[in-house]
């Protein structure tokens, strides 16, 4: 058997299926798209679940892909096995409603036989208990031997997610030898030991789960196979374990070139931490790749988990500083001719690894600083054990890893209560959890239910009057004849020139009507091609049936195009000025502004957003045409246009060109000339998600609305400052200087009073046995004052406690401060100030000697003040 490379696998794969007629589909993005009940893609069928549900038409009836998955479930598991792992591809071939098991059986059995060249003696298959007709093509068609095909039960070989279509399946199994077996003598698949591997698994979709449990037949049952690419390069190339496949040991060798350990040299734990780093290696290239950033919630989470676990292995390993964006480069250089986006991203994705990497650093360091102070704590309190808040919140606030706390505890002979620790983390999943969908019963939940006439002909593109027939006409949720004048509506057409809303672009509105009658529409809504118009009868009547004419509001359709144009352009320009990482995350255009998401990893300068708006304004005064084709997506492709990554097209796709200079599908309406835009003018840039920056702007009109505004703005100022426009800046500027020198004779004034009270202040101390007890409220006092009022109490004096409160706005900022001498004595300002700011309804911590706290009840300083004289007593 002919030892291949990984991607020549992948290719091989690709290749067969094409020559049997199959549309190469390309990866899904890992970020799932519409369906809540999935975090991260895991699976080679999860982003065709439409097109098997029928909610979706897919681009062909036969269909092929190599799927990027995650899985994170058993993440405490990779490196301690060799087959675990949290990435991995999965290759796959579709049937919906096409071929079903005959075809999909015997190509399967001819693609490993005669393409891979797999010994034909070696092969195994299962089927379902009573699927004979798998029987008969595994035996009689393929010629199968009888003692070679097993029968399993509904828990190994039949295929359901809650309700919907579901079906059984038949696994493909290698046959490893006698030596990987456990010696039984009626040892086959489905045996627990390592002889027989699975390698290949065919779902026959042919029924349908319904709510009572019953099981029905499918009008047109659908294949869905799945071949982890992994696990096949292991059998091809014969090794034992994932990480010897030759992609990934690539990987591997770059960690122990870093470490300058040997692999598998007899250190059982730093192999471990070698596996997880080559591992988590290729999870966090891709994660980041498809615009997945580190957050504490999320895809977000699982991202920062990987990134960091993976930083603190390396640092088990003994390798210093960071690391982890160089590893990145060989994860792309194996990759990148399967997926050419790793390449093109390759500087940001390397950027956001080095950020995370940076930012652990620092939360190793404040991490072990805290769990220092728990463990002093520990001590004085004679406990040995941490409790399961305190481990969690060193973990989930902090990023500190519930093991790397257990090992610094076991050199204090100390535990944590990891019983604890996993009741908030059970918690915190069950919160994450319940702000998705069920997997079970949502995942093949129809679409929404549209109305039963043919998909509606949209003429907007090019008109925006026509002539159009009713073909149904809805009020009060009802299907009618005919509406009269104050009746709400909801009426389809054949066709229309009403754009609906999509594409992140509002919908068109108008009227449409006849002799006797006429609707206000007030929006316009697709469903599977279908448009329902939703509007008013504002005069007379009308009828299903009729013809009327449609008229789009010309002022709304003119402007909203305007903001949509503007939209590529904004985009191009980003990408010039910030580098091509950047991709949309999501747009909304109507007509009085543009808003625009985007993928960046930090906000951009004020710098680069003059550099974005003058090269859009620029492009605007060339006056560059704006044309429109439908074509192929591979032609699209050819040509250069920016498509949606993740986003699913049809086999025609609209590329919108502003002059050569932008190119994007798109399905929007838009200007004819970019010149017809006037002028871009961005009014902010805020961020709206972990790794996504959102643009808003202005065009045309909206550019004058903007300006008036301002002008309106400025007159007002000039009153208020007593100045004439042309000089408020220097006005303002002036009345702002005054103002910080009042303020700064008002300070030092305090600050003198304060200190002529100093042994006022002192001499008013109370004595709590050998200590002094220094407590007094002040007005309108910055922390800083009271540190220094503090510093100067500690300089000439001993055996002293200050608790200190100010008042300002409302809220109450408490001090606690302890004399040096103290700290030996065990008293600790940040121990203190948790149990005094509880009085005045606040929290804070800080150092021994000396720590801070905010709160919101000024009336619970008095009861501040008594709490701390109960501390000394």
């Amino acid at each position: 058997m002919e030892k291949l490379g990984l991607n020549e696998i992948r290719k091989m794969f690709r290749d067969f299926y094409v020559s049997k007629d199959h549309y190469p589909g390309k990866s899904a993005s890992l970020i799932p798209k519409n369906d809540k009940s999935l975090l991260i893609i895991n699976s080679g069928m999860a982003p065709l679940k439409n097109y098997f549900s029928g909610a979706e038409v897919p681009p062909a009836k036969r269909m092929t892909t190599c799927q990027k998955c995650i899985r994170t479930g058993d993440i405490d598991n990779v490196g301690l096995t060799s087959r675990h792992g949290t990435f991995f591809e999965m290759l796959g071939n579709f049937s919906f409603g096409d071929y079903f098991k005959e075809k999909s059986l015997t190509w399967g059995w001819e693609f490993l036989t005669e393409y891979l060249k797999m010994p034909a003696d070696k092969i195994w298959a299962t089927i379902y208990l009573d699927d004979d007709e798998a029987y008969r093509i595994w035996h009689d068609v393929i010629g199968l031997p009888d003692d070679r095909i097993v029968r399993l039960g509904k828990e190994d070989n039949f295929w359901e997610i809650g309700l919907g279509p579901c079906g059984p399946d038949s696994e493909i199994f290698f046959d490893r030898g006698p030596e990987y077996g456990c010696g039984k003598p009626d040892c086959r698949p489905g045996c627990e030991c390592d002889r027989y591997i699975e390698i290949w698994n065919h779902v026959f979709t042919q029924f349908s789960k319904e709510e009572d449990g019953s099981y029905t037949d499918l009008a047109h049952p659908n294949i869905d196979t799945g071949m982890g690419l992994e696990r096949m390069a292991c059998v091809m190339q014969d090794v034992d374990s994932i990480f010897d496949v030759d992609t990934i040991r690539y990987i591997l060798n770059g960690v122990v070139d870093l470490c300058g350990k040997e692999y598998e040299a007899g250190d059982a734990k730093a192999d471990v931490s070698m596996r997880i780093i080559t591992d988590h290696m290729r999870s966090m290239v891709f994660m980041i790749s498809d615009g997945i950033i580190p957050s504490n919630e999320g895809r977000g989470y699982v991202l920062r988990r990987l990134i960091r676990r993976a930083a603190r292995h390396g640092r088990i390993l003994g390798i210093e500083g960071n690391f982890l964006q160089g590893l990145a480069d060989r994860v792309i250089e194996v990759s990148k001719e399967a997926y050419p986006e790793l390449l093109e991203k390759q500087d940001y994705i390397k950027k956001i690894i080095s950020l995370e990497e940076c930012k652990f650093a620092t939360t190793l360091d404040q991490g072990c600083s805290i769990i220092t102070e728990c463990i002093d704590d520990m001590k004085k309190e004679n406990k040995t054990v941490l409790s399961g808040d305190k481990a969690f919140k060193l973990y989930d606030t902090y990023g500190f890893p519930l093991e790397l706390t257990e090992e610094i505890l076991e050199e204090n002979n100390m535990t944590a209560d990891v019983e604890g620790f996993d009741e908030n983390m059970k918690q915190q999943k069950e919160t994450a959890r319940a702000g998705r969908k069920s997997t079970d019963e949502e995942a093949w939940k129809d679409a929404d239910i549209v109305v039963d006439v043919p998909e509606t002909e949209f003429t907007g593109y090019n008109d925006l009057v026509d002539q159009c027939k009713v073909l149904k006409l809805y009020k009060e949720g009802e299907e009618a004849e005919f509406a009269s004048a104050g009746e709400n509506v909801i009426v389809y057409l054949d066709k229309t020139p009403f754009y609906a809303e999509g594409g992140g672009q509002v919908s068109d509105n108008g009227f449409m009507s006849t002799e006797e009658g006429k609707v206000q529409i007030l929006s316009v809504s697709k469903t599977q091609g279908i448009y329902a118009h939703k509007g008013t009868v504002v005069e007379g009547s009308i009828n299903c049936g009729e013809t009327v004419e449609c008229h789009v509001n010309v002022v709304k359709r003119n402007k909203t195009a305007r903001n949509h144009t503007a939209t590529h352009l904004l985009q191009k320009a980003l990408r010039e000025v910030l580098g091509n990482h950047v991709e949309q995350a999501g747009s909304y255009v109507n007509e009085k502004e543009l808003r625009f998401d985007f993928t960046h990893f930090e906000a951009v300068s004020k710098e680069d957003l003059i550099k974005v708006e003058n090269i859009v304004n620029e492009k605007i005064c060339e006056f560059l045409p704006v044309n429109t084709v439908e074509t192929s997506m591979k032609e699209a492709q050819t040509m250069g246009a920016m498509a949606l990554f993740g986003e699913k097209y049809g086999d025609k796709v609209r590329v919108v060109n502003c002059g050569e200079w932008s190119k994007e599908l798109c399905g929007g309406t838009h200007v004819a000339n970019i010149g017809q835009i006037g002028s871009m003018k961005i009014v902010s840039e805020t961020g709206v998600a972990s790794g996504v920056r959102r643009i808003v702007a202005y065009t045309g009109t909206g550019v004058l609305d903007a300006a008036k505004k301002a002008e309106n703005t400025i007159e007002e100022v000039a009153q208020i400052v007593k100045a004439s426009p042309n000089v408020i800046v220097t006005r303002a500027a002036g009345l702002m200087d005054e103002l910080k020198e009042s303020r700064k004779e008002l300070d030092d004034m305090k600050k003198d009073a304060i200190g002529s009270e100093l042994d006022d202040i002192v001499s008013a101390a109370e004595n709590i046995g050998d200590i002094k007890l220094i407590t007094k409220e002040f007005k309108d006092m910055k922390i800083e004052d009271l540190r220094s009022l503090s510093d100067e109490i500690k300089a000439k004096n001993q055996s002293t406690v200050m608790v200190f409160a100010t008042v300002s706005g409302g809220k109450v900022t408490m001090l606690v401060s302890v004399t040096d001498d103290l700290l030996d004595k065990g008293y600790h300002a940040g121990n203190m100030i948790k149990k005094i700011a509880p009085a005045v309804k606040g929290g804070g911590g800080g150092k021994a000697d000396m720590a801070q706290a905010g709160g919101k009840d000024p009336s619970g300083i008095s009861n501040a003040f008594k709490v701390a004289e109960e501390l000394l007593s």
